[in-house]
């Protein structure tokens, strides 16, 4: 197969005519409860582009959600699928157990933050990861109550849409949800002007009077949110609440599902204010787009789970832990972390030249290639949804992939391929300009 070009073009509208074909099938036959932002049917891709059933060339800045950050379809972790697919594709590591799940453990062990001894068990979604580290927190201290931040979001499964903040579209009328949460005001610079330390106080008043900390297995938390919209903690809100979970004999659990892996420019979140996790969940980018996951944590935490109490059919499938393997080779080989502290000076610099012409961008923020902008209407703080959804649909029809998050929906947010081409970059973020001052004006 031909490779494809790192370039944008565009042969027809977008969606084209043969997505909209594709669209009257879909919409016969998958269910209308399952959406998607952009109904460009996708045929190949290659690094940072996406190439549509019309031949349309787009740019991609979302990753899929932080998944191909090696970018789409990398040689090393195509040719570790192919390989291993070629010699079985699934026994049920608790059936026969294999090598590979084995290395991935020991990789998750050695990458994630701390040097204490610990121990990984794989699974096959970020909210199976979430749930399982709950289970983790939950027999290992004799507690039930887990502690979670407003605008928090940590799956789609019945205990995470518990663990979830924003009702639409994840938890509307989906109840009853699991009992025993409690959710904390979270750190949000831009609209409580508190500091870390005054922000986490605020948060560790509210749990202990609320809850009790004697009462709480685990505190979990992202360390930059991502459905919630990109909110980075003031500095030393996180050291203050792990702080304090030690203290009180609490798990702190570190979601860096969407954080993790070269993503904010180092391998975990969690590193930039050196927290070191007692359990950590992974996914997304572990396998560049194969479904795996993963609970890594202290080793007396996760061997204290009896003998069958933590597994799946699926989890670690010896093809997704290939790629996972290669994925994380090539973070090492190529630095990716580092590539991620570029990429952001170039988003942070384009994007806040635009924030100080446009009152309608409130703020720019992020770490790495994990960044977003704040839409309000000018002169206030007020989220505005609508002019957030105008610039996604105006990117994608102009050929750039952008995603929209936000409690309020009110966040435009920017994952792309580490290994996106400089050129390419600038391109895209130019584009994405030109539409913010078209919609915002």
């Amino acid at each position: 197969m031909e490779p494809i070009e790192q370039k944008r073009h565009l042969t027809t509208a977008v969606p084209g005519p043969r997505s909209l074909e594709l669209t009257v099938r879909r919409e016969a036959a998958v269910s209308s409860g399952v959406s998607s932002g952009l109904p460009a049917f996708i045929e190949r891709g290659s690094g940072a582009i996406l190439v549509d059933v019309d031949g349309n060339q787009l740019i991609d800045l979302g990753s899929g959600i932080a998944v191909t950050s090696v970018g789409h379809a990398h040689p090393a972790v195509t040719a570790a699928i192919a390989e291993q697919s070629a010699r079985f594709t699934h026994t049920c590591f608790m059936v026969t157990p294999y090598e590979q799940y084995v290395a991935v453990a020991e990789a998750l062990n050695d990458l994630t933050p701390g040097t204490h001894a610990k121990s990984t068990a794989l699974f096959n979604s970020g909210a199976e990861a979430v749930e399982n580290a709950i289970k983790v927190a939950r027999l290992a201290t004799g507690r039930s109550g887990v502690a979670v931040f407003d605008h928090a979001y940590h799956g789609r499964t019945n205990l995470t849409m518990a663990l979830t903040a924003k009702n639409m579209p994840y938890k509307d009328r989906f109840g009853p949800f699991a009992p025993e949460i409690y959710r904390a005001p979270m750190s949000y610079p831009l609209h409580d002007g508190l500091s870390g330390p005054e922000a986490a106080a605020r948060a560790i008043s509210h749990l202990e009077t609320q809850v009790g900390a004697h009462n709480l297995a685990a505190l979990l938390i992202e360390p930059i949110q991502g459905e919630g919209g990109f909110i980075v903690p003031a500095v030393g809100f996180l050291p203050a609440l792990a702080e304090w979970a030690s203290e009180h004999g609490i798990v702190f659990i570190a979601d860096e599902i969407q954080t993790g892996f070269c993503r904010t420019g180092a391998w975990f979140a969690s590193e930039h204010e050196g927290i070191v996790p007692d359990l950590i969940t992974t996914a997304k980018g572990i396998a560049a787009g194969m479904p795996l996951a993963a609970v890594t944590g202290r080793r007396e935490l996760m061997n204290a789970v009896h003998a069958g109490g933590l597994g799946g059919t699926y989890g670690g499938n010896p093809v997704a832990a290939a790629a996972a393997l290669a994925a994380i080779e090539v973070m090492r080989s190529e630095d990716l972390a580092e590539r991620a502290r570029a990429l952001h000076s170039t988003i942070e610099r384009k994007l806040s030249l635009a924030a100080s012409e446009l009152p309608a961008i409130a703020e720019v923020r992020g770490r790495g290639a994990m960044m977003a902008i704040e839409l309000v209407r000018p002169g206030t703080l007020e989220p505005d949804a609508a002019l957030a959804k105008s610039v996604v649909a105006q990117c994608a029809e102009d050929g750039v992939i952008t995603l929209s998050c936000g409690t309020y929906g009110n966040v435009v947010r920017l994952l792309p391929p580490l290994v996106i081409e400089q050129s390419l970059l600038d391109e895209g973020l130019d584009l994405l300009v030109g539409v913010l001052r078209r919609c915002a004006s």
